[in-house]
């Protein structure tokens, strides 16, 4: 397979994600949806970094998944903590926030 299959690849997994983005109301799905963006642009950084034979582009993939699964963890727990508190993870909900 060529470098352009994985690319495509990538950009077509980038669109799902940005579309998944701008259309859930959800937050959990948002969380998935920016998963999915991270993930694309993880496929396209070792797709380059293969085809020019440079190990940048992996190690910046894998610097991409740590920040990620910091980002899974920080936010799960906050889904948590909203979920407990409202019963509901609606966006529609969060922007009626009160203090």
């Amino acid at each position: 397979m060529s470098l352009n299959y994985y690319l495509i690849l990538s950009a077509v997994l980038f669109f799902i994600g940005v579309f998944g983005v701008i259309r859930r109301k959800n937050l959990l799905m948002l969380f998935f949806s920016t998963e999915i963006m991270l993930n694309a642009v993880n496929i396209g950084f070792v797709a380059i970094s293969k085809y020019y034979n440079d190990l940048g582009g992996q190690m910046f993939a894998f610097f991409i998944i740590a920040v990620a699964a910091s980002e899974v963890a920080i936010g799960l727990g906050l889904l948590i903590l909203w979920y407990k508190k409202s019963g509901s993870l609606n966006l529609d909900d969060l922007a009626k926030m009160r203090g």
